[in-house]
């Protein structure tokens, strides 16, 4: 194997070993790496691995402001984000972020921009068809990189209604899956549920809800329980689909997506609906 495939891979694993390890076992010298590493392409390609951990960092503490570094770096394992414990600390001092309950103040300046009150209050059950709708986003790790799952589901039959898939987690994607929701039913009166991600409480998001007389619903500041649905959901997603699959491309990946949403919908009985797929139970209420 050639020095600098070696040296490519030690780069991949030194967040997880130490470099003196890691040269020792490839059988090459430390100097090398370091020279190696320090290129212009090298270079680039760890900045932006390290920009994009920053912007995975922020996420996470804008949901979890009380999170230190140890359950940062937890919270970013369990969206398949891996990175050592030192490089998270290092990155959220570059990032002037800390956990709140070691510092009594917020690091963000700003209120969120609209808040809604909690109108679902988890009360979750026995809701009326079109009456609750939840939302959220969900990371999906591909190619050493990261794409962003936005759903919307009603909680009458827990069928997803809505999604859509975006390299970028912005507020594009929501206002996106507020449209094709939107193109779909008439949800004029409608609550509409999610928490107080950055999406959620911009002015943007305010008034397409208020375009469309939807009634926002927000949970509590870092409190994921008040929408256990959704994330119930994820949970499924990833466990039934995402980490049985093994794509090559973009379009490889959002064709299994349609296809477990599919699937979901129509052929996935649940117990909670008397053994019906989310739609066979609409339906089956509706005749």
């Amino acid at each position: 194997m050639k020095k600098s495939e070696r040296f490519k891979i030690i780069n991949e694993m030194r967040s997880e070993y130490p470099v003196t390890w890691l040269v020792e076992i490839a059988k090459v010298s430390r100097a090398g790496y370091y020279k190696w590493e320090s290129t212009g392409e090298q270079r680039r390609e760890r900045l932006e691995r390290e920009s994009s951990i920053k912007g995975h960092i922020l996420a996470v503490h804008r949901r979890n402001n009380q999170y230190g570094y140890p359950r940062l770096t937890t919270a970013l394992k369990d969206e398949g984000l891996i990175v050592n414990h030192k490089r998270i600390y290092r990155l959220m001092k570059d990032l002037g972020i800390q956990s709140i309950i070691r510092k009594k103040r917020r690091f963000f300046g700003k209120e969120a921009s609209n808040v809604y009150p909690n109108m679902v209050n988890r009360q979750f059950k026995d809701r009326k068809f079109n009456e609750v709708l939840v939302t959220d986003i969900t990371y999906i790790p591909f190619q050493n990189r990261f794409y962003y799952l936005s759903v919307v589901q009603d909680l009458y039959n827990n069928e997803i209604v809505a999604w859509k898939l975006s390299n970028r987690n912005d507020i594009k994607l929501v206002l996106d899956t507020v449209e094709q929701v939107t193109n779909k039913r008439n949800v004029h009166g409608t609550i509409l549920h999610s928490d107080q991600g950055f999406q959620y409480t911009s002015r943007q998001y305010s008034k397409r809800l208020s375009e469309k007389g939807i009634l926002g619903s927000h949970s509590r500041k870092g409190n994921c329980l008040d929408n256990a649905c959704i994330e119930s959901f994820f949970s499924h997603f990833k466990t039934e689909k995402l980490y049985q699959i093994n794509c090559k491309t973009e379009h490889e990946l959002e064709q299994a997506i349609e296809d477990y949403m599919y699937e979901y919908n129509y052929k996935r009985f649940q117990k909670r609906l008397n053994q019906c797929a989310p739609v066979e139970y609409r339906v089956t209420l509706a005749a």
